[in-house]
């Protein structure tokens, strides 16, 4: 005996009239039980729709290009019903689509992990339980449901995705991307082609930004509730090695645990004694908030997040200046890779004030009253605003981890092993909390390490190199070794330079200030590190992590044919640099 049944869209998160881009079957196809039936794509994912169950397509009622939402019907089925087949969940009949739905990616026949019992006084309890929903933090929630774990992912932000997504990386990249087009619509009178002065409406462009953070932060959230992963809003701090208490909006709650993944991430750090209740004072987060445009701006801190902020407000029509402690801008770079940034930037800046340091504010009407110390810089100077950028700070020591038996060092740092194991066996760590690189790329690498070790898996972290990159202009990006390592670790290198005032396609978008530089083993001729600086560089070095990653030596880079014109070809054009046979420049024979 058969019958028909209509196949509906399950849970797709928070998802609504979302595209259809494939339908992979028709009238008269005949389906197993998983079996893609269409592919839908969202603002964050694609999402594969399986079949329910086996059975023969009767009929299909969308198309590609349309549009459908949870419980729209797509097709009409024709199953063979025994006394052994149960009803699939996404089968048009007296069902709901549980968290176990096809959209989660999972088998229909696969069990959900029961939540175990609440221990103790706690409210509820998780198998895995993640502080913090930063890139480290989701990736490590996903990964460990992908993997079939019950999870918890708790968030102090009302929207997941922690201090990145919220207030720090993706919006400054979207001020990032006006702040080029600004410059570059600026730099093309040189060219012939001349626009009015740029009218900036700032709530608009603040509007934009939030857009950007929107959609993202809706994406994780849809793509949480097609794993099935619960999310917490408050600030959790641990209480015992198995609890954490959330202090949220609408009381606490306790959450007990058979295993954690810390995902606390950073702070901004502060200078004491500074006047933080004035406005004017701003740290990064305050100043993505775009309240207006200062006629001065001081940045203190020369590193990549003062001199991405810098970089915005300068665009927008800000004087800037900038005050770092060290002897150059963004410390632990080679010179010769920041040279073409410090060049472009004591051009248009206001001040660039090196080996010096702010020794007091005094909040003014007129201003803010800053007092320097050492290098050239004033006795003091008055500034719209302020902005401090000096570092940040893992919050280690802002979670109780001490009650939950975790080492954390003076810094707030905590200890973990390869497979970012703390000392304490059912709690993990990640991310900015277990030690620098404070990046999100190594954040969610860490985290994929975490929720496998957990799930019985044998990761490890062991990446041979992570690569840094400041979206200042030009941007400036390096992997593996920089050239002062080597010198301090007295290794024999060999080292490739090609600037980017040969480089065809660099000239062609107006810009001759980068350069490439690679660097080889001496003796092995492996790669051992690359920097760029230059439009673009911070896409261009992924080619380089790879090669590092893969073993690669200076013929295989050199020998690699890539399209020209680009700038990704300056990636090969160093490597014969370094071997001697590079005809775009010419290298004296030694």
């Amino acid at each position: 005996m058969s019958k028909i049944v209509k196949i509906e869209v399950p849970d797709i998160g928070d998802f609504t009239e979302v595209d259809i881009i494939e339908v992979l079957v028709k009238a008269g196809s005949v389906v197993a039980v998983e079996d893609t039936l269409i592919t839908l794509e969202s603002d964050k994912a694609t999402i594969e729709i399986p079949s329910p169950s086996a059975g023969t397509i009767k009929e299909v009622l969308v198309e590609v290009n349309g549009k459908v939402s949870q419980g729209d019907v797509i097709l009409t089925m024709e199953l063979e019903t025994t006394s052994q087949q149960s009803t699939p969940t996404n089968i048009k009949k007296e069902t709901t689509i549980g968290a176990a739905s096809a959209a989660n990616n999972k088998p229909s026949d696969t069990p959900i992990a029961a939540k175990a019992a609440p221990t103790g006084q706690s409210d509820t309890h998780a198998e895995v339980v993640v502080l913090g929903s930063g890139p480290g933090g989701y990736t490590a929630a996903f990964r460990a449901a992908d993997l079939g774990k019950q999870v918890i992912l708790i968030e102090k932000y009302d929207s997941i995705g922690g201090v990145c997504l919220n207030v720090g990386c993706i919006p400054s990249k979207a001020l990032l991307h006006t702040a080029q087009i600004i410059t570059e619509a600026e730099e093309m009178s040189a060219h012939g082609v001349t626009f009015g002065k740029p009218k900036i409406d700032l709530a608009k462009l603040a509007g934009f930004k939030n857009k950007v953070i929107g959609q993202l932060t809706g994406g994780l959230a849809g793509l949480a509730k097609q794993r099935g992963v619960e999310i917490v809003h408050g600030y959790g701090k641990f209480t015992s090695p198995k609890t954490i208490v959330i202090e949220a909006k609408d009381g606490t709650k306790t959450i007990s645990f058979d295993n954690a993944i810390i995902a606390a991430g950073s702070s901004v750090m502060h200078i004491p004694g500074l006047p933080y209740d004035d406005p004017r004072l701003m740290d990064s987060t305050g100043a993505l908030e775009l309240e207006d445009i200062p006629k001065r701006l001081l940045v203190i801190g020369g590193g990549i997040i003062g001199l991405e902020m810098a970089t915005v407000y300068d665009a927008l029509g800000s004087k800037v200046s900038i005050v770092e402690l060290s002897p150059g801008l963004i410390p632990g770079c080679d010179r010769d890779l920041v040279r073409p940034l410090a060049k472009r930037v004591k051009k248009r800046y206001e001040n660039i004030w090196l080996n010096a340091k702010v020794t007091d504010i005094k909040a003014k009407k007129s201003g803010l009253k800053v007092s320097f110390g050492g290098g050239k810089a004033p006795a003091s100077d008055t500034f719209d605003r302020v902005l401090l950028a000096v570092g940040r700070s893992p919050n280690g020591k802002l979670i109780d981890a001490e009650k939950a038996g975790i080492n954390v060092d003076e810094r707030g740092f905590i200890t973990v092993d390869k497979q970012q194991k703390t000392n304490v066996a059912n709690i993990y760590a990640i991310g900015d909390v277990v030690g620098q690189p404070m990046l999100a790329h190594k954040a969610t690498h860490e985290a994929k390490v975490a929720a496998e070790v957990i799930s019985g898996m044998k990761s490890y972290f062991d990446a041979k190199t992570i690569p840094s990159v400041a979206y200042t202009d030009p941007e400036i990006a390096w992997m593996g070794k920089t050239e002062d390592q080597c010198k301090a670790e007295d290794i024999d290198y060999k080292k490739g330079v090609f600037p980017w005032a040969a480089s065809g396609r660099s000239l062609s978008i107006g810009r001759n200030d980068g350069v490439t530089k690679v660097l080889f083993d001496k003796t092995t001729h492996k790669l051992i590190g690359a920097g760029m600086t230059g439009p673009n560089a911070g896409e261009l070095i992924a080619e380089a992590v790879l090669a590092l990653e893969m073993g690669a030596d200076i013929e295989d880079i050199a020998l690699t044919v890539h399209p020209h014109p680009t700038l990704s070809e300056t990636f090969n054009f160093a490597a014969e640099v370094a071997e001697g046979t590079c005809t775009d420049i010419y290298i004296p024979k030694r």
